[in-house]
C-alpha cells in the first residue's frame, strides 16, 4: 500500500504556476468544487480553475484523478473514486482533469502515465498511487490521506461548517500548524522549487550525514535524485538504446528511471532484477546500489518491493 508523505513530495511537483489564475470560468464551463455535480463532491476542474481547488484544499483534503476518455485502466478506476469520495459525504473532495485538455496540469504533475492521483492538503501535493487499484487499496489509501490531513489540521467539509475543536475546559483549541522545515529541508526545497537539483541533493546528503535516521530526508533524497536522472530524457530513445545494448548498465538505468516516475514500478525493477542476473559477479555492485535507492523511494512496505527483494536474495544467494 502507499505510505502518504506529504514532506516526500515537497517540491517534487510544481504547482506555483497554478495558484494566481484568473478562475473566472468562461461560458459553458463548468463550475470548481463549491458547487460540484457528482453526488455533491466530486467536479471537473481545468488548467484556468485549478487555482480554486488549491485554495479548497487548505479546508478540506482534495483528490486529484488525472485521466482520460482513452484510458482504459481510467474508467476503471474513477467509478471506484466517485463511489468512495461520495461515501465520505463532503470529507475529501475528488477534482477530475483529462489531462488530453489541460496539459499544463498534466505536466505540473509529471503524469507520464495515468491514471495518476494525487491529493492535496494545505496545497501541497501528496502522492497516492498510479494505475488501477482494487476498491479495498482505495479505502485504504483514503484512510491513510485523511490521518494526514487531520495531523496538517485540514479537518474542514464541503456542504457544512468546520467546527471548532475544544479543550477540556471548553475553550477554542489554537489551530494545529504545520511544522517548519528543518534548515536543511527547506534548503533542498527551496532549491528544487528553482530547479537547482544538485544543490537540494547535497543539503539533503547533508542532513542525512548529520541524523542517518532522517527518513524524511532520504525520502526526498531519492526523490531528487529521480527528478536529476529523468530531466532532458526521452523515452523512446532510451528504449532504443538499451534495446540495443542490453547489459549496458547506464542505458537500462535510463529506463528503470523513467518507468519509476511514470508509475510502471514492476517494470522498472523486473528490468534491473534480469541485468543483474546476467551481469558477471564483479559488475553487479552499482545495479544492487541501485535497485536499494529504488526500493527506498517505492516503500518498504509495498508488495511490488517485497517481491523485487526476495528475487534479489535469491539471485545473491
Amino acid at each position: 500500500m502507499t505510505d502518504i508523505s506529504p514532506a516526500a513530495l515537497r517540491g517534487a511537483v510544481d504547482l506555483s504556476s497554478l495558484r494566481n489564475r484568473p478562475t473566472a470560468p468562461a461560458d459553458g464551463a463548468q463550475q470548481p468544487a463549491s458547487s460540484p455535480e457528482v453526488g455533491g463532491f466530486v467536479v471537473d476542474v481545468t488548467d484556468a480553475t485549478f487555482g480554486q481547488i488549491l485554495e479548497l484544499s487548505k479546508t478540506v483534503p482534495v483528490v486529484v484523478d488525472l485521466w482520460a476518455e482513452w484510458c482504459g485502466p481510467c474508467k476503471q478506476l474513477s467509478p471506484i473514486l466517485e463511489k468512495v469520495v461520495t461515501e465520505l459525504a463532503g470529507r475529501v473532495v475528488l477534482a477530475k482533469v483529462d489531462v488530453d485538455a489541460n496539459p499544463q496540469l498534466a505536466q505540473s504533475f509529471r503524469a507520464q502515465s495515468i491514471p495518476m492521483v494525487v491529493a492535496l492538503i494545505g496545497g501541497q501535493p501528496v502522492p497516492m498511487f498510479t494505475g488501477a487499484v482494487p476498491e479495498e487499496q482505495v479505502r485504504q489509501v483514503f484512510d491513510q490521506l485523511l490521518q494526514v490531513a487531520a495531523q496538517n489540521g485540514v479537518t474542514g467539509s464541503v456542504g457544512g461548517e468546520q467546527q471548532p475543536a475544544e479543550d477540556a475546559d471548553g475553550a477554542d483549541a489554537e489551530e494545529p500548524q504545520e511544522a517548519p522545515l528543518p534548515p536543511l529541508h527547506a534548503e533542498a526545497y527551496a532549491a528544487i522549487e528553482k530547479g537547482d537539483y544538485a544543490t537540494a541533493i547535497a543539503a539533503y546528503e547533508k542532513a542525512l550525514a548529520e541524523n542517518p535516521r532522517d527518513e524524511d530526508a532520504r525520502a526526498g533524497l531519492g526523490q531528487v535524485r529521480l527528478l536529476d536522472r529523468v530531466q532532458g530524457l526521452d523515452l523512446q530513445e532510451a528504449r532504443a538504446a538499451a534495446a540495443a545494448n542490453p547489459q549496458d548498465v547506464q542505458a537500462q538505468f535510463a529506463v528503470a528511471d523513467l518507468d519509476i516516475s511514470g508509475g510502471h514500478v514492476d517494470d522498472a525493477f523486473g528490468r534491473l532484477l534480469d541485468l543483474f542476473a546476467v551481469l558477471p559477479s564483479a559488475e553487479r555492485a552499482p545495479v544492487r546500489e541501485r535497485l536499494v535507492e529504488l526500493f527506498g523511494l517505492i516503500g518498504a512496505d509495498d508488495p511490488r518491493v517485497t517481491a523485487a527483494r526476495n528475487r534479489l536474495s535469491s539471485l545473491l544467494f
